[in-house]
């Protein structure tokens, strides 16, 4: 851990938040430190951007983008992201924090894995890679450096989607390619473009170097390295270390094919069929390939081999794996010489093959009568994770599901025995699966316009589910009515929530009604009623003639529609004369709308085009709070008084 003492942001809060507490990493991208999150009262990583980087806009956007979407993986093997923050000139993530070492640690301590262990870590590697895949996340840094080992042993893959980000940015980085370069796919060197198939490809060289304890192309220079990549293979391990499967072989050079077509096609893929050589090894394949390179006098038919270049051999017992880790024993060429010239050594080695030959004879009376259960069975899909116990000659029982903040529904949540035990071949194992994420309140979002209520949905942690429109009369056009299922039940955000959206008023059909009762009608809604005067033959007199909007469309409170009315006629006995009389009918009685609680001015707009004479009192406040009169009718023309108040 670098010294902390000149660090400024050690002991600094964070967006009044996140108390930062020790320095634990520097990268070229930022910088990672150890915090609390002091309102929940728990550890976190805090990953903060390098300055110079944040002054770059574009690069800013992507990262948050990308830091958005790998929060949104929920996987047991997935370094969480729990939120992306800005407080001033620094811009940071906060992060599920690991206590543990790096799968880049443990290589450095033992120089290469066995192929069963290699296998073993590689499963809950790629399943937290298949995760991604699913989800349209292409990792783009797979190494050991992002494989983190907890202290209790599980696998946890870091930095999703920020490989994405830092390649994304118009600035020019120098040394940003230097420690990835090693892992790059041919199509990453030659264009910068990368799909999960280019994942794959680092996902097969790190498998080669988990094998044979270094990386397939190595130069002096970066640039040296990646015109390997483009211009030569990933050999074989077998080729470094003898011994190995040809189907482990096959692993390596299949996934880091030159052509992206004839690799896995994502990391699910790769993942079955990783897992299916697993399940075909010998249980004891990585102790034989351990004791064959320790002597020339091997139980094996394989010639020996010694420790591969980059570092010194050392095997994983895949039952312990990742947890404990058991450093290979080293013999130099020079001690074989010194055994062979005395009795004393002779003795020793032949002591060594009786014990290999005994252990041999144990391993015959044993196996078959044990197995696994695999570590990468958690986060798995239930019907996959049955299919791969079943096929191991183990029996699978399903317990109920049950709520899990980390794992999907449907996926596996815990094992009984735990991912790891050893069992009885022909046991049972109980697989408890997953029903979502803790159902918890949906938010009520009456109201809000659309984009307001996706938002706010989702700050929530709920998936927005289909959009339905329906006619409203108390909710306006465009605006939320309610939920599917309703504010403040609960649901787990697994499952998705439906909007409702309002369509507005529906506007009645008033064609040959009275012009005076359509216009009031409308009033009564909330409208402003705008009445043309057309004389039309064949129609009642003072009918409405025309509407606009049309019956059935949608209408909101205060939107203007129009009525056009057939102009009346004034009858004496038997025909039509004009006796002194205009179309406003004389001194006709009509109906007050009641518009208390409405704003003063559309209130007194309305009563105007109602034909009455408005006489605006009292003050402090923009609304209706008194009307009189308040209802019946009323002399066209006659004075209604509204009393404002707040």
């Amino acid at each position: 851990m670098d010294a902390t003492g000149a660090d400024p942001l050690v002991g600094r809060v964070l967006d009044g938040r996140y108390r930062i507490e020790s320095r634990v990493a520097r990268g070229g991208m930022a910088t990672v430190y150890v915090a609390r999150d002091i309102r929940l009262d728990r550890v976190v990583a805090i990953k903060i951007m390098h300055a110079g980087l944040a002054a770059d806009e574009d690069f800013v956007a992507r990262f948050i983008g990308e830091a958005k979407a790998a929060a949104a993986l929920s996987h047991p093997n997935v370094v969480a992201v729990y939120d992306q923050r800005t407080d001033g000139e620094h811009v940071f993530l906060v992060m599920e924090y690991v206590a543990g070492h790096t799968l880049r640690d443990a290589l450095g301590s033992l120089g290469r894995l066995g192929p069963r262990a290699a296998l073993e870590i590689m499963q809950p590697v790629l399943a937290a890679l298949g995760a991604a895949h699913r989800a349209g996340l292409v990792h783009r840094d797979v190494k050991p450096e992002n494989v983190l080992i907890t202290e209790d042993g599980q696998v946890k893959v870091a930095d999703f989607g920020l490989a994405r980000a830092e390649t994304a940015s118009k600035m020019t980085k120098t040394g940003v390619i230097i420690g990835t370069v090693g892992y790059l796919a041919p199509e990453q060197v030659m264009t910068g473009d990368a799909d999960v198939r280019s994942d794959v490809y680092a996902a097969g060289v790190m498998l080669f170097e988990l094998l044979t304890g270094r990386l397939p192309h190595r130069g002096d220079t970066p640039l040296a390295v990646a015109f390997q990549h483009v211009n030569e293979k990933v050999p074989a391990p077998s080729s470094v270390v003898p011994g190995i499967p040809l189907r482990v072989d096959e692993l390596v050079t299949d996934a880091t094919s030159h052509d992206p077509d004839r690799r896995p096609r994502d990391a699910n893929q790769y993942l079955a069929e990783v897992a299916e050589v697993f399940g075909g090894l010998p249980r004891d394949i990585d102790r034989r390939i351990e004791e064959a390179s320790r002597t020339e006098t091997s139980v094996l038919e394989t010639p020996p081999m010694g420790p591969p270049a980059g570092g010194r051999t050392a095997v994983l017992d895949a039952a312990t794996l990742p947890r404990e880790y058991a450093p290979a024993a080293e013999r130099t060429r020079a001690d074989r010489a010194i055994g062979a010239l005395t009795g004393r050594y002779v003795l020793v080695a032949l002591g060594t093959v009786a014990a290999i030959i005994l252990g041999w004879a144990v391993w015959y009376q044993t196996s078959g009568q044990y197995e696994h259960v695999p570590r990468s069975i958690v986060g798995m899909k239930l019907t996959d994770a049955r299919d791969r116990l079943e096929s191991s000659g183990l029996k699978v029982r399903t317990a109920k599901a049950v709520y899990d903040d980390r794992v999907h529904k449907g996926d596996v949540v815990k094992t009984d025995p735990a991912a790891g035990s050893r069992v009885a071949s022909g046991a049972t194992v109980t697989l408890t699966p997953s029903r979502g994420i803790t159902p918890r309140k949906v938010p009520d979002v009456s109201g809000k316009s659309l984009p307001e209520a996706k938002q706010t949905l989702e700050d929530e942690g709920f998936k927005v589910g289909r959009t339905t429109s329906t006619p409203s009369q108390t909710v306006e056009r465009d605006r939320v009515i309610g939920t599917d299922p309703d504010a403040g039940e609960r649901r787990s955000p697994d499952e998705p929530v439906g909007i409702i959206l309002s369509t507005g008023m529906s506007m009645p059909g008033l064609i040959g009604q009275d012009g005076d009762t359509a216009a009031n009608r409308l009033r009564s809604m909330g409208l402003n009623v705008k009445v043309e005067k057309k004389k039309v033959d064949g129609k009642p007199s003072n009918s409405v003639v025309e509407q606009n909007p049309a019956e059935g469309e949608g209408v909101s409170r205060g939107d203007e529609v129009t009525l056009v009315v057939n102009k009346r006629d004034c009858l004496v006995d038997a025909g039509p004369i004009q006796w002194g009389c205009d179309d406003d009918g004389g001194e006709q009685s009509i109906p007050v709308p009641d518009l208390t609680g409405r704003r003063v001015d559309d209130a007194k707009k309305a009563l105007e085009d109602s034909g009455f004479r408005v006489n605006v009192t009292g003050f402090g406040g923009d609304n209706v709070r008194f009307q009189s009169p308040r209802d019946g009718e009323a002399p066209r023309g006659s004075t209604v008084t509204i009393v404002r108040g707040p």
